[in-house]
């Protein structure tokens, strides 16, 4: 374990952005700060990347280390990791590749399948090709999600339940991305499930509740008390259960991720079946990731406190 002085390290922690998930990112950012100033560390900035003057407070704020707290476009795909290693600030999370390849659904999921890892049938479009429902249909079925290659926090993801519903989807997909990935609606039991450390480790599984109203896990459910949607340990079978661990730990390092990640999963009749692993899971006190440290012992600023631990030794290595 790296030997730091939390009180005289400098931290940055980057929040907001300009992503669809801003406002998220600003709780989780917030929730970290928090849980970082609790557990010993006396200079902690929080700092927004969209703000006019933030290059210049980052290049002259004499940082030590910065904790990567934005979520979506900006912050999970590379952007913000470059713009770090250009001003040589150890940082939390995930190298810039592995965040650029998490980020794009498509390309994990082509590392996934390199990786022996089950996924769902699809079919990828851009927003200027030509659009044969039909084709959809024959490749994934008429009940499939409609998702953006690159964005997070289900914003412009519409489940189809039928080929009249795909226009529209659609339309609405490439409001957020010129590129949209068309997934095979699997029926199961939702999972996700977090890995932590160095060396990386799989934490207890979460095991996403149906809500009454909302058909999958999106905007309306992901933000409400977690008691509501979330049980761990996960009800699944023990084979399962240890399958979607196993699988969560290959597809973190078949990324080459960092720190942590949050691998969400479809325990269907084929087992797990791997949808998407998020580089920066949310950090509030709804997150999935922080519910799942909290029943292995770890407060969140456990969490932050061992990540800032993994990026010096990363920095130094």
């Amino acid at each position: 374990m790296t030997d730091i002085n939390r009180g005289a390290l400098r931290v940055a922690v980057l929040e907001g952005g300009i992503s669809d998930e801003r406002d998220i990112s600003f709780d989780s950012g917030h929730a970290v700060a928090k849980a970082l100033r609790g557990v010993g560390y006396e200079s902690v900035d929080e700092l927004d990347p969209a703000d006019d003057e933030f290059l210049g407070a980052l290049a002259n704020g004499n940082y030590d280390v910065a904790f990567i707290a934005l979520h979506g476009r900006g912050g999970e795909d590379g952007m913000i990791q470059s713009i770090l290693e250009y001003f040589g600030i150890p940082y939390t999370g995930s190298d810039v590749i592995a965040s650029a390849c998490a980020a794009d659904k498509t390309v994990s999921k082509a590392l996934y399948v390199r990786a022996g890892i089950p996924v769902a049938r699809d079919i990828v479009l851009h927003d200027d090709d030509d659009v044969c429902i039909a084709d959809i249909v024959d490749v994934v079925g008429e009940e499939c999600f409609v998702k953006p290659a690159v964005n997070g926090s289900s914003f412009g993801v519409t489940l189809v339940h039928n080929e009249d519903e795909l226009p529209d989807a659609l339309e609405l997909v490439f409001e957020h991305d010129s590129k949209a990935l068309i997934e095979e609606r699997l029926v199961g039991t939702e999972i996700t499930v977090g890995v932590f450390g160095s060396p990386a480790q799989a934490l207890p599984i979460v095991e996403i509740l149906p809500q009454e109203g909302s058909e999958f896990y999106g905007l309306d459910v992901k933000y409400i008390d977690p008691s509501l949607v979330h049980r761990i340990p996960a009800e699944i079978s023990k084979e399962d259960y240890v399958r979607a661990q196993e699988l969560a730990v290959q597809a973190h390092e078949a990324l080459g991720c960092t720190g942590f990640s949050r691998s969400d999963f479809i325990v269907c009749d084929r087992g797990p079946v791997i949808l998407e692993t998020n580089t920066i899971p949310g950090m509030t006190e709804t997150s999935l990731f922080p519910d799942e440290a909290r029943h292995v012992g770890l407060s969140l600023g456990d969490v932050a406190d061992e990540l800032i631990r993994i990026a010096l030794a990363k920095a130094e290595g």
